[in-house]
């Protein structure tokens, strides 16, 4: 670690000397590209303690961002390119990182503060950070709903099983880091202050961790196992779900995409040999490729999965809303019951129907008015809340869409939320951060 630290500082002064960037990379790359995000709390804090100010080991920050980088597109994983969503992926795991870094400076700073102003100073910092790194949530979300299912495919599991636990502490634990600064601000208390710098630091060597064995273990493998078309899905369900960097070029794949439900795979001895050690000493203990074929003969194809018509009745009625929908000639096609709740009285003789004629004669008009700006789109939705007996009712009606956005009808969601508006305090004491 001493020599380490001796470089680094040597690193910094030729930094703040406005020596050449590329030429520091070259001189600097051996010993940066050893130190391991593991190590560099480690070594700011040294830094910290020597009186090297919070500003300029920043500026060795993004230099081994950089470095790391370089690292690991040269050893690891070769060709990648410009746009893919592996690309983007270790994009963010840069940008994660040097969140990281940063947190922990301030975290080491605000431990060092000789006074309570020096450290609301700090503390305001600390705050903008910590908001920035909430974001990882994004990246975890895609490793976590993207590249974890191609991997279960496969039969690998233990990997995706134990990375997500170790994801989910970090989430908690900047929930928990959010919650204390919030008192803080509130109520200025140097002992939680202290507690806060500490938990910080421990955040920000679990997150460094992560993107180590993101970097290192997780996208290597990957890169060796998925197909184009894997990965043609995983970069349009990316966008979907969000990027924490700009997307400045777009990688577009030759290939169609591919669900982890449509793979039929096994790993091939040339996939074995490029693996990481990691991932070889799990596939070495013997993986069952997941075969269960979940689409059936006669299946709807609703876009987002697959029902048989029978799922589709029992799912509707096990849903605790009711919905009336209505074509664009306004005459009802479709309703739903539930089990759960029941909302207004309706019957099958109200199919063919004109929507409006399934209210009270008070309320035609404006319920003919309301679908019709529904359908032209004046407005979003609308929401009216009304009585059954004793019980209070939410209705909605909403525009139905299809896939190029052309509207088809109407929905009318009844939801009961008597239980609910009468126990708000019994339901805030049930609820769950997940």
């Amino acid at each position: 670690m001493s020599k380490k630290l001796y470089l680094v500082k040597e690193l910094l002064k030729a930094i703040h000397r406005g020596e050449d960037v590329n030429e520091l990379k070259r001189r600097f790359t051996d010993v940066l590209s050893q130190i391991s995000p593991l190590e560099i709390p480690l070594i700011e804090q040294e830094l910290i303690k020597d009186g090297v100010s919070v500003d300029e080991i920043l500026k060795l920050c993004d230099l081994h961002v950089a470095l790391f980088r370089d690292y690991l597109q040269s050893r690891e994983i070769k060709d990648l390119p410009s746009g893919h969503p592996l690309d983007l992926l270790i994009r963010e795991n840069e940008y994660i990182l040097k969140q990281a870094e940063v947190l922990t400076l301030y975290a080491s700073a605000i431990l060092r503060a000789q006074s309570i102003e020096e450290i609301k100073n700090y503390l305001n910092a600390f705050s903008v950070v910590l908001q920035e790194l909430r974001k990882i949530r994004i990246h975890y979300r895609k490793v976590q709903m993207l590249i974890f299912p191609y991997l279960e495919r496969r039969g690998i599991i233990a990997v995706p099983r134990v990375l997500w636990g170790r994801e989910d502490q970090v989430i908690l634990k900047l929930r928990e880091l959010s919650s204390l600064l919030g008192k803080i601000l509130q109520v200025f208390d140097e002992v939680t202050v202290k507690e806060l710098a500490s938990k910080a630091l421990e955040l920000s060597k679990d997150v460094s961790e992560l993107v180590f064995r993101e970097n290192k273990i997780l996208f290597p493998a990957v890169w060796v196992l998925f197909s184009e078309g894997e990965w043609a899905a995983i970069a349009e369900l990316g966008d979907d779900i969000g990027w924490l960097v700009s997307v400045e070029s777009r990688w577009v794949p030759k290939e169609k995409a591919v669900m982890p439900y449509e793979l039929s795979t096994s790993l091939s001895e040339e996939q074995l040999s490029k693996l990481p050690k990691e991932f070889v000493d799990v596939v070495s203990r013997g993986i069952k490729p997941d075969t269960y074929q979940v689409r059936r003969e006669g299946d709807l194809d609703l876009s987002t999965g697959f029902l048989s018509i029978d799922e589709v009745k029992a799912l509707f009625k096990s849903l605790p809303i009711e919905i009336t929908y209505a074509n664009t000639d306004g005459r009802v096609k479709f309703y739903s019951e539930s089990f759960l709740h029941r909302g207004f009285v309706r019957t099958k003789t109200i199919i063919g129907r004109r929507f409006e004629y399934c209210h009270p004669p008070r309320l035609e008009a404006m319920v003919k008015t309301v679908a019709k700006e529904v359908i032209e789109g004046k407005v979003g939705f609308k929401e009216f809340w009304t009585k059954v007996g004793d019980r209070v009712i939410r209705v909605l009606i909403t525009p139905v869409k299809g896939d190029d956005g052309k509207v088809l009808g109407i929905s009318e969601v009844v939801e009961d939320l008597t239980d609910i508006i009468n126990n708000v305090d019994e339901v805030k004491k049930k609820i769950m951060v997940l």
